[in-house]
């Protein structure tokens, strides 16, 4: 199992080629920002397409953290340049994302999506970075008041955290393969991914298909299903993007089309059947209907992107947090898996934080306390945010 162990607050017991790498790393990054602020605006909107992004503090307009006059809370960032987790050190320098689910053995597991780092750049993007579709770091930090730290992380070859599920990076092919969910099934993890076709404009982007990938080794290497395929066409184009839950002995599946400002369905399976699409069962608003994704019908509207859902113990009620129509960070409420969900409260508005996107709940919140993980595209890193049930 190849893993690279991280020390909390800090990495220990590094070799010394990966300290010098480090150090020639940083280098080259100071070397390669100037270019990239020539192609990169300062002030991007909260677009998906990834390539042309600036993820170094100071010249990318970033100084630390963000403070937030509302109700929640920035604890710290968790990735990049600015991040007690070091993740330059992986060549992350910065990425987006951060879907989490706790792996049954006392971890959680975080995949990121796009990462930017040092390499080959990816000029057919238009990019000057090169990057890796997805990526996954390992915590088992309990204290998040003071931030989330990693453990370790997959590694390749050259000792930096590698891509999971490669993808071409072809533009109308296959630009991208991207994280979406996770969740753990007796000691099996699963992904669901989306194959991104086009970016296309902000928040507007198409999809191949969707798929799940397993790992059977804590996501160290991963396998595709492809009995598991959700082509973007019809019922499947609805769960192209997903959000898992368990519950109950089912795995519940929330899916909405390719994009943000879309509406949300949910179907479940039996946890052990979660490969099988013939198992699963779709909410029609009424019923569950076995087998037929045509079945659907919404149970969000009003806007929603990137999503989360859990059972919160302390309200007592399912959670969902999003993005809404005006790209800010909201939560929602129901008392079952299917709804009602309530009106969406704000946790994040747009003005405090411009050009945040995805919001993850860190399964390991607990009392009234509730944490969770939102990217902020124009410093391109994933933030962990607080705020309170209470």
């Amino acid at each position: 199992m190849n893993v690279r162990v991280l020390g909390r607050r800090g990495r220990q017991g590094r070799t010394g080629s990966a300290l010098r790498a480090s150090i020639l790393g940083t280098a080259k990054v100071l070397a390669v920002a100037t270019v990239t602020l020539l192609v990169t605006p300062l002030g991007s909107p909260a677009a998906a397409n990834p390539n042309t992004v600036n993820p170094i503090p100071g010249l990318n307009g970033t100084n630390g953290l963000p403070q937030l006059p509302g109700r929640t809370t920035a604890v710290s960032q968790a990735t990049g340049l600015l991040s007690a987790n070091r993740t330059q050190d992986d060549n992350v320098l910065g990425t987006d994302l951060g879907i989490m689910w706790d792996n049954g053995s006392g971890q959680i597991l975080t995949a990121f999506g796009d990462s930017a780092g040092l390499g080959l750049p990816n000029l057919l993007n238009g990019s000057l970075w090169a990057w890796r579709s997805n990526t996954l770091f390992r915590s088992s930090d309990r204290n998040l008041a003071d931030g989330m730290t990693f453990d370790s992380t997959p590694q390749d070859f050259l000792g930096q955290s590698k891509e999971l599920i490669p993808s071409p990076k072809i533009p109308f092919v296959e630009i991208s393969r991207i994280p979406t969910a996770g969740v753990a099934v007796d000691g099996v993890q699963y992904m669901s991914l989306m194959s991104v076709k086009n970016w296309g404009q902000p928040g507007q982007w198409e999809t191949n298909f969707s798929r799940l990938a397993v790992s059977a080794d804590n996501g160290e290497n991963w396998a595709e299903v492809p009995e598991t395929d959700r082509p973007n066409v019809d019922g499947n184009r609805n769960f192209q993007m997903s959000a898992f839950l368990k519950d109950g002995g089912y795995v519940y599946q929330y899916g909405t089309p390719p994009g943000r400002n879309m509406l949300a369905y949910v179907a479940r399976v039996p946890e052990k059947e979660i490969r099988d699409l013939g198992a699963y069962e779709y909410w029609n608003g009424t019923e569950w209907k076995k087998g037929d994704v045509n079945a659907a019908a919404p149970i969000v509207f009003g806007g929603v992107a990137e999503l989360s859902v859990q059972y919160n113990e302390y309200v007592g009620q399912y959670l969902m947090l999003t993005t809404d129509a005006f790209n800010s960070v909201v939560m929602r409420r129901a008392p079952s898996p299917t709804g009602p969900w309530g009106p969406p409260e704000v946790l994040v508005d747009t003005r405090e934080l411009p050009t945040a996107y995805g919001a993850y709940i860190h399964p390991w919140s607990s009392g009234p306390d509730l944490y969770f993980l939102t990217t902020v595209h124009s410093n391109y890193n994933v933030l962990l945010l607080h705020t309170s049930l209470g």
